[in-house]
């Protein structure tokens, strides 16, 4: 009886390390096309980025015209206005103190 176990386990090391072999091919031939797959995206995707960001500076720069000095003098005139015009409106409230929230 002993001699027979001995046999059945022997039986069952030798298909475990077949499959074991097995297994370890596919994992080898797995990784080898992971390798390329992914040398395949790194070789496309350094060639688009660039492209784009450089198109939007690009644009950025010719949608933005520069201001005339007499249209800054103006804004900055009216701009001084509405300050005035805000800063008396806050001294005849007489309410300078509190805030109602």
């Amino acid at each position: 009886m002993s001699n027979n176990r001995v046999e059945t386990l022997e039986s069952t090391v030798a298909e475990l390390e077949s499959t074991v072999e097995g297994l370890t091919d596919e994992l080898i031939e797995a990784k080898e096309r992971i390798r390329v797959l992914e040398a395949e995206l790194d070789a496309d995707t350094p060639t688009r980025v660039p492209d784009r960001r450089s198109e939007g500076a690009e644009m950025e720069s010719e949608e933005t015209p520069e201001a005339e000095p007499d249209d800054v003098a103006e804004a900055t005139a009216d701009a001084e206005g509405t300050e005035r015009a805000a800063g008396d409106e806050a001294e005849d409230s007489g309410s300078d103190d509190i805030i109602v929230a």
